[in-house]
């Protein structure tokens, strides 16, 4: 072992455990949210067709904080960043709470905004696991930081029930207690990571110099066309998932499910976004980012035939959103890994704030759209276009890996230099 190299080690595996410590406590917020927002939506407006716009609005406040969240990072490193993101979402979630007791349309979804903050917090975290990684372990340290949400993102939707209890002891509006856990995780999340990340990875990462990674031999350059293809497929990918996971409460509500129901389906659907995270970073660095990405893909349009076939049955519903979620997790995980790499170090915020705002731009606009799409079509034909943007990513990675050079994986990489 080089000297150094121990307490380099020890300074990413701090970073990653204060990390995976943040993303359980921000999972506990958003899997209230998800649950409730498409419900406390169609409750205020009395429009069930605007329904997905709760999730529009979610998204589209993670897409408006990530290119500030990722300069705030540059300039005062992710400690600040990742604090002043979780803070400004359970401010959110406490605007939530009285938007829906006003019942303003208005106030609700601007609150919706600020809670979306905390996804792109959550989405920063996993590119904050790879500023001290080398080649051999950068996805599955971003993994592992993504699986952490599984704790709290789980946990989450089935605060539902409790949430009513404590929600009804407090004089809240129906659906909002879950709303207070929300509050109290997003105040414990600034508190970690302030305390935490010292040093700061972003700018310890700095401070130990610009990295020279050397595989096979000579030294491994940035690639424009696999940047784009990565920042494409996490994009598209994310989209087909906020489109299906969107409407899945109106349409299990359709068909009489109760609340405690859509909240345990999408507590499945959240598990598999995020519950073999690891799995898929060991798969990305082992096997190449794009083949993983397909395998993506491939998940992706699995999880859209099953919803398409089952959509009037609540089983088939759910698989199809496990599915779905596992899909989302392998793409992000390696596209995510894929953005990182083929940025140059002193790039690399930038880039990957640049790649969050269109991922959550992208998630956005499938919102919104979903709700007109299943209004008019059902969800089996929103599961069916869904299913083309699948098969558009799939070409674009066929043309990538055409006109690159072949994807360099681990196997060619041990031996590798990177100093962080």
């Amino acid at each position: 072992m080089r000297a150094g190299d121990g307490s380099r080690d020890g300074a990413r595996l701090r970073t990653i455990a204060v990390l995976v410590a943040g993303q359980v406590l921000g999972g506990v917020s958003a899997g209230a949210t998800i649950s409730l927002g498409a419900l406390l939506a169609s409750d205020v407006t009395g429009d069930e067709a605007l329904s997905g716009l709760a999730s529009t609005f979610l998204t589209l406040g993670a897409a408006i904080a990530a290119v500030p969240l990722s300069r705030l990072a540059v300039r005062s490193g992710r400690r600040i960043a990742l604090a002043s993101g979780v803070l400004v979402s359970a401010i959110g979630a406490a605007a939530t709470i009285g938007a829906v007791a006003v019942s303003s349309a208005v106030l609700l979804f601007v609150s919706f905004l600020l809670v979306g903050v905390g996804s792109a917090v959550g989405l920063q975290a996993r590119f904050a696991a790879t500023d001290l990684s080398g080649p051999s372990s950068r996805a599955r340290d971003l993994a592992v930081v993504v699986w952490a949400t599984t704790i709290g993102a789980v946990l989450g939707p089935n605060l539902v029930g409790p949430g009513a209890i404590v929600g009804g002891a407090f004089g809240l509006p129906d659906r909002t207690g879950p709303f207070l856990f929300s509050i109290a995780s997003g105040l414990l999340a600034a508190i970690v990571y302030l305390v935490g990340l010292r040093p700061d990875p972003l700018l310890e990462s700095r401070r130990r110099g610009t990295s020279r990674v050397v595989v096979g031999g000579a030294e491994e350059k940035p690639s424009a066309s696999r940047r784009r293809f990565a920042v494409f497929a996490v994009t598209a990918s994310h989209a087909v998932m906020v489109a299906v996971m969107a409407m899945t409460p109106v349409q299990l509500h359709h068909h009489g499910n109760a609340d405690a129901v859509v909240g345990f389906t999408l507590s499945l659907h959240i598990a598999g976004m995020y519950a073999l995270s690891p799995v898929f970073g060991w798969l990305a660095d082992r096997s190449g980012r794009i083949v993983v990405v397909l395998g993506g893909q491939a998940t992706l349009a699995a999880a859209l035939v099953v919803a398409a076939l089952g959509a009037h049955d609540t089983a088939a519903v759910s698989v199809g959103l496990v599915l779905l979620g596992l899909g989302w997790s392998a793409s992000t995980i390696a596209g995510s890994a894929l953005v990182t790499e083929s940025t140059a170090r002193v790039d690399r915020p930038r880039t990957q704030g640049r790649s969050d705002l269109f991922m959550n731009l992208g998630g956005a606009a499938a919102g919104a759209l979903a709700g007109v799409v299943l209004s008019q079509f059902g969800y089996a034909g929103l599961a069916l276009t869904a299913l083309a943007v699948v098969v558009a990513v799939v070409v674009a990675a066929a043309l990538t890996a055409r006109s690159g050079r072949p994807e360099a994986t681990i196997a060619s990489a041990q031996g590798s230099v990177d100093r962080p």
